[in-house]
């Protein structure tokens, strides 16, 4: 349908159905409805440029489905299968991620067509050899529950929209033209089949299984397809044979259907279910058992225009309006009903359970959505928020675990941190009766005592080494939010131990706090602080201390004690210097693999989370005039009307919701405390229709660009001197009207305070830490003595050592001087404090080499290539210098490298014993460091004639494995000279991986060749 016949066939329906058509991106004025319903306001192109990896299609308020083009699959910016920059269209599928930082879904795609059959899409450079076909968006429309385009190569005008679980397409071909669909089961986004299939249940009906393994490693979708006309032949292709097959199975099932020609509509539905056929067949006949296109649009827009409702806004620009309600309906897209109309679901074991008394839902991006999404669902949708809590409480009972990063039914254990446990516990402290509190800190509790990642040193030592885990900072300080989540849930059901014990936990934060720097930072299991030090320097998941950040973006990260934050800096005015100096510092980012750190204002980093809550903490030190300047500043320049309208991911509703927050004027800075500071308003009014029957409204008057000053502010008409409200004061509805000017104002007496100390009940005491000791040198390996200097990071403390492996005790040697080593020898030392518990233990291996005498030297080692890139190149010797590199992939240890192997030659100056050959290599596929595909070790007595000795292969993984590290040995037995070490990289990233395409790299550290004549 081209737009001049869809105005004519508006011009026939209600009023209201003709309001929901109007523009919403790019469209020519005259197409825009004289009286804009709220669904008008809405503009799904936002985010579907740049790096906001949304998709523009047809989908319901957290539906199953969503109805989307497919424009391509090969990577980042394609994790939701849509990117503005391109001109042509796979195909339509029925599942998509919105704003995610990685790929998955693209389910069930349907593409209508003219012409030759075609199996596969074609490519972007050449899409006349598929079924692919160009587009403009010229030619393209998208509303809230709508979308339609012109398919240029087929000239067919298709038209998408959906119910919350079906998906339906209208294709309107040429006059006379021969029309085909073909039904693609291979296809997905980031992901590979596990097991497909296809059946043709009649010329009307086809139905089958799309069973995948990508970021959710086992994802089923099961589905029921009907048109409206009968197709007079079918063609199936298993990947072996085409032909008129009525069912096929396996990893490769596609089926062409043809249909006479008609001037009439071609019409598809399509019902999801993640539990049966059977259920998908009840879904579709509950949801969508007509054939009425228009009356599900329709429908569809209707429920959209219900949900905007609940937030409204006057004044401000269209523009900002578009971006508010536009941001609204993004928290919208997840999480997503994951249960049929009977109520039956697939738990994270995979057997299938029906829900009781409430919806189940699934894609719980909490890293994210815990920070405003949640808190903002709580405000506007209480009830389905009361639902997600039940939700990841079945999760827990069906798997042992709270979820971290739930995609369909499957923990993908994305991100760190617990962070179903502050949404579950604002739920609780807010006195949600409807909430199992009991079996919900029974889960919460579970999720922090494990002893993964590296959870078991923040029960130690009270924080997590840089250089036994990564992500170290990160996980310390979020794992500290996450436990005075607990604690707090703990004092309210009289769980008095647990409050003590996880009320100190939340003080963890502050074992990483270096004065000297003013920075949150890493240090080693002896308390010793990571070298080189650069706080702008960004790393990955994985490949330092830092989640996507640095320790400009994570220094300001104890939202539950930032009063204690404030102390550790000395005092307000210079907790305030400190945030001055993070805008005023270089917008850099120095990690080209890091594109989530985006959205920069100096080291402020609004493209991504950690930072959301920054321009906030000024409310802390009275200084909310730069909140306020900030905020606005952030409104302003990070958010657009147009396709690459967001500064970073959407993330699942989070950078929408705190736009939405911040707009009106509030933010949560501790999510689970009930309590919003205060921003600067950008409407002149907004209201929030509560759920509870009444209304809150938040009015700002003499708003404008310049004037992002409060002056003063009233709730229902009394003088209000907070720079905070909390929820239950919003929750009882009224008024809060803030008069605006262009200079800051002294307009509140009382700040917004988070002291967990001062906020205790009861006596808080903490255990005193006292780090093992440390070797003041790295150096493991040496010629024929070395002295070996101890040191410890506590004064006061005395070290105790032994030189035979047995433990130290107190009986043991006391160090006073340095320990002279002549031969290979273990070390063990720990340090011993009047009134302190003993330290760890700390172990060291220091290995007495050979040494090449007439040279002078340690074994001579060659690299055909040199490592990649000089981040990742400690030096030369670094694979020969008998110091260890740690799981962190940036402290400075492993040589990197990228498009060529490693090939390293070692001449051992004269003929040797040789043993076993051993390479440590790491494993972090979050962060593209993937095991060699193959090592190999070769050995030679001239250097030219070389022998292998044997080869290790190792297959590329399907999906992400733990980070960690690796050896690969192999058995040489042979008197040479000469040892060669070839690891092969493991080539380009696989397709299920976020970088598909890009090279992968290959971390290698320390090569050790065993000998008795090596090792004395």
């Amino acid at each position: 349908m081209n737009r001049s016949q869809l105005r004519y066939f508006l011009s026939s329906i209600s009023l209201a159905a003709l309001l929901f058509s109007s523009g919403c991106q790019q469209l020519p004025s005259h197409q825009k409805a004289t009286t804009a319903p709220l669904v008008s306001q809405v503009n799904p192109m936002i985010g579907t440029g740049g790096h906001g990896h949304t998709f523009p299609g047809a989908t319901t308020p957290h539906g199953m489905v969503q109805l989307s083009p497919d424009t391509g699959i090969e990577g980042w910016d394609w994790c939701s299968g849509y990117h503005y920059s391109d001109s042509s269209i796979m195909g339509f599928s029925h599942t998509h991620l919105s704003g995610t930082g990685g790929g998955d879904y693209g389910d069930i795609m349907l593409m209508p067509f003219t012409g030759k059959n075609l199996w596969e899409a074609g490519t972007k450079a050449q899409p006349d050899a598929g079924y692919r076909s160009r587009f403009s968006h010229e030619d393209e429309h998208a509303e809230a529950g709508y979308y339609e385009v012109k398919l240029k190569d087929h000239h067919i005008d298709v038209a998408l929209t959906a119910t919350a679980r079906t998906g339906f397409h209208q294709y309107t071909f040429p006059a006379g033209a021969e029309r085909k669909v073909i039904l693609d089961l291979v296809h997905g986004v980031g992901d590979n089949p596990r097991a497909l299939t296809l059946k043709i249940n009649s010329d009307h009906q086809v139905v089958g299984l799309r069973r995948s393994q990508g970021w959710a490693q086992d994802q089923y979708v099961y589905f029921v397809l009907e048109f409206n006309q009968p197709f007079t032949h079918f063609l199936t292709n298993d990947g072996k044979n085409i032909g008129e097959q009525k069912q096929i199975e396996g990893k490769y099932a596609k089926a062409i259907f043809e249909f006479s020609p008609s001037d009439k509509p071609l019409l598809a539905k399509v019902a999801l279910s993640q539990v049966s056929i059977e259920g998908a067949m009840k879904n579709l006949s509950a949801e969508n058992n007509g054939w009425d296109f228009n009356a599900v649009k329709n429908q569809s827009q209707q429920q959209w225009q219900d949900a905007l409702a609940r937030t409204t806004v006057k004044g401000g620009s269209e523009d900002q309006k578009n971006i508010f309600y536009t941001a609204a309906y993004h928290t919208m897209m997840h999480p997503n009903i994951a249960m049929d109309v009977d109520g039956q679901y697939r738990g994270m074991d995979k057997k299938i359970y029906t829900a009781k008394d409430y919806t189940h839902y699934t894609l719980f991006s909490l890293w994210d959505t815990f920070r405003a999404a949640h808190p903002w669902y709580a405000l506007t949708e209480p009830s389905r928020n009361t639902d997600f809590v039940k939700s990841m409480i079945s999760k827990y009972d069906h798997s042992g675990a709270l979820p971290i990063w739930e995609l369909a039914s499957n923990e993908t254990g994305t991100m760190i941190g617990y962070h179903a446990v502050p949404v579950i516990a604002d739920e609780i402290l807010k006195g949600n009766t409807a909430i199992d509190a009991e079996k919900a800190f029974e889960a919460m509790k579970a999720a922090a005592m494990k002893t993964d990642r590296g959870l078991k040193y923040v029960q130690s030592l009270g924080y997590i080494p840089y250089d036994k885990e990564p992500n170290s900072v990160s996980k310390t300080v979020e794992y500290a939010y996450d436990d005075w989540c607990i604690a707090q849930v703990a004092k309210k059901l009289g769980k008095m131990d647990d409050y003590q014990t996880f009320t100190k936990r939340a003080l963890n934060y502050q074992n990483l706090f270096d004065a000297s720097t003013g920075f949150i930072r890493g240090r080693n299991e002896a308390g010793v602080w990571v070298k080189d030090f650069n706080p702008m320097a960004i790393s990955l998941l994985g490949s330092g201390e830092y989640t996507e950040g640095n320790a400009w973006h994570y220094t300001f990260f104890a939202p539950q004690d930032i009063n204690g934050l404030i102390k550790l800096y000395g005092g307000a005015q210079k907790f305030e210097d400190k945030l001055d100096r993070m805008w005023t510092q270089e917008a850099v980012n120095d990690n080209e693999h890091a594109h989530d750190v985006t959205g920069l204002i100096g080291q402020y980093a609004h493209g991504n989370e950690p930072s959301h809550h920054v321009a906030y903490l000024y409310n802390f030190v009275d200084a909310s005039s730069k909140t306020q300047f900030w905020v606005r500043k952030i409104m302003a320049e990070q958010y657009s009307n147009q396709a690459d309208g967001l500064s970073g991911n959407e993330d699942c509703g989070q950078m929408s919701a705190w736009y939405n927050l911040s707009a009106m004027g509030l933010y949560p800075v501790n999510p689970a405390s009930g309590r919003f500071i205060i921003g600067s308003p950008v409407f002149e009014e907004a209201n929030i229709k509560l759920e509870n029957g009444k209304s809150f409204t938040v009015v700002a008057k003499h708003n404008s660009a310049k004037n992002v000053y409060i002056q003063s502010a009233k709730l229902n008409g009394k003088p209000y001197r907070r720079s905070y409200i909390d929820y239950a004061t919003i929750t009882a509805g009224g008024t809060l009207t803030f008069e605006m000017g262009d200079q800051a104002a002294d307009w509140f007496n009382e700040a917004p305070k988070s002291d967990i100390v001062h906020d205790y009940e009861g006596t808080l005491t903490r255990s005193n830490t006292l780090f093992m000791p440390h070797t003041r040198s790295d150096q493991r390996i040496f010629a024929s003595e070395l002295k070996v200097e101890l040191n410890s990071f506590v004064d006061g403390a005395t070290i105790y050592y032994t030189l035979d492996g047995s433990e130290p005790t107190i009986h043991s040697k006391k160090y006073q001087l340095p320990i002279h080593l002549t031969a290979t020898t273990v070390l063990k030392a720990k340090c011993v404090k009047d009134q302190w518990a003993d330290s760890p233990v700390m172990t060291a291996h220091f290995s007495k080499a050979f040494y090449h005498e007439k040279d002078r030297q340690f074994p001579r080692l060659t690299l055909k290539n040199p490592p990649t890139s000089k981040t990742y190149n400690p030096g030369h010797w670094a694979l020969l210098d008998g110091t260890y590199a740690s799981d962190n992939l940036r402290d400075g240890k492993w040589s990197g490298f990228s498009g060529h192997q490693l090939e390293a030659t070692i001449d051992l100056g004269a003929v040797q014993n040789v043993g076993k050959v051993n390479t440590n290599f790491l494993l972090n596929t979050s962060s593209w460091v993937f095991l060699p595909k193959s090592y190999k070790v070769l050995y030679a007595d001239d250097g030219k004639n070389w022998k292998l000795a044997g080869t290790q292969s190792l297959p590329v993984p399907s999906a992400h494995q733990p980070i960690g590290k690796h050896l690969f040995s192999i058995n040489v037995e042979q008197q040479t000279r000469y040892i060669r070490v070839i690891a092969e990289t493991a080539g380009k990233l696989p397709e299920w991986h976020p970088g598909f395409g890009n090279e992968s790299w290959l971390f290698a550290d320390e090569i050790v060749i065993e000998s008795q004549g090596l090792m004395k």
